[in-house]
C-alpha cells in the first residue's frame, strides 16, 4: 500500500529548540519514496531514534512560534499474519534489545498486573500461548474500552486506564503493552500514521515480539498492519512523543492527513 502524509503544525512556544518525532521511518518493509520537512525560519538536526528506528529531530526555532509542514509518500510491504498463529519466543532466547520490553515502564506498570490477569482472564487465558494470548488481550481491551477524546491526559498510565476504561489511542496502546508484558510477551509502544484514524491525528499502537519479529496490535480497531507507517518506538509514550519542549507550548493549528495514494 502506498499513501501520502501531510502534517501542518503551528505552536506558540517559548523555547528556541524542540525535539520532534514525526518523520516516517525507513525500514525493510516501509519505503519512504519522498519526504520534505519545512520549519519556517528554523533549522533542523537529526539523530537516530530509539532502537535505530526513525529519527529524532532537533528543530532550532526563532523565539515565539513554530510553524512546520511535513509531507511524505510512503510505500508499505508489511505482511499481516494472524496473531493466533504466532509463537512466543522462550525468554532466554530473546535478543538483548527485545528483553528490555518485558520490563515495566513509567506508563506501563506491568509488574502490578499479574494478579489482574489471573483474576480477570482465568485459567483459560493461562492455557493460551504466544499470539493467542495477545489476540485475547487485544479483543478484551477493544471490548471494555470506550474511545473518548479528553478522557485522559499526558500523565494517564495503564493503571489509570484500567480503572477508567476510556481514553484515546495512547491509552489503548499503553494498556495492551502493560498486559502483554505481564503475560511475559515483550511489547513496545509505536508512534505511527494510519490511513483510517478517526478523527485524523497522530496515532499510537502496540508492537509485540512473536515468532522472532515485531507485530502491530491496534486495539482501537482503526488500522491494520499494512495501513500503518511507523515513526518511532519506545517503552511508552514518554519516549515517543511527537514533540517535546522544555516549557509549555500552546497549539495554534494542528492538521494530520493520511490518504491512500492513487
Amino acid at each position: 500500500m502506498r499513501f501520502d502524509i501531510d502534517v501542518t503544525l503551528a505552536y506558540q512556544i517559548a523555547d528556541e529548540q524542540v525535539l520532534l518525532a514525526l518523520e516516517a521511518a525507513q525500514t525493510p518493509v516501509q519505503r519512504v519514496i519522498s519526504a520534505q520537512l519545512e520549519v519556517a525560519g528554523g533549522t533542523v538536526t537529526r539523530l537516530a531514534a530509539e532502537d535505530g528506528i526513525g529519527t529524532w529531530i532537533w528543530a532550532h526555532l526563532p523565539a515565539g512560534e513554530m510553524h512546520l509542514r511535513y509531507r511524505a509518500t510512503v510505500e508499505i510491504s508489511r505482511q499481516e499474519p494472524a496473531l493466533e498463529g504466532l509463537q512466543a519466543d522462550p525468554l532466554d532466547h530473546l535478543p538483548a534489545a527485545v528483553l528490555s520490553y518485558l520490563r515495566p515502564s513509567r506508563y506501563c506498570q506491568s509488574d502490578l498486573l499479574g494478579p489482574f490477569l489471573e483474576r480477570e482472564f482465568g485459567p483459560e487465558f493461562a492455557a493460551l500461548s504466544g499470539g493467542a494470548k495477545i489476540a485475547h488481550i487485544r479483543d478484551w481491551v477493544g471490548r471494555v474500552m470506550t474511545y473518548r477524546r479528553g478522557a485522559s491526559h499526558s500523565g494517564t498510565s495503564a493503571m489509570d486506564t484500567l480503572e477508567s476504561r476510556e481514553g484515546v489511542c495512547r491509552d489503548y496502546a499503553h494498556l495492551v503493552c502493560a498486559l502483554a508484558r505481564a503475560a511475559d510477551i515483550p511489547a513496545r509502544y509505536a508512534a505511527v500514521y494510519g490511513t483510517q484514524v478517526s478523527p485524523p491525528d497522530f496515532h499510537a499502537v502496540a508492537q509485540v515480539w512473536l515468532s522472532g519479529a515485531w507485530h502491530f496490535v491496534d486495539a482501537t480497531g482503526m488500522c491494520r498492519a499494512n495501513s500503518l507507517a511507523l515513526i518511532a518506538v519506545g517503552r511508552d509514550a514518554c519516549e515517543v512523543a511527537f514533540m517535546e519542549t522544555a516549557s509549555e507550548a500552546r497549539m495554534l493549528r494542528q492538521v494530520v492527513q493520511v490518504t491512500q495514494a492513487a
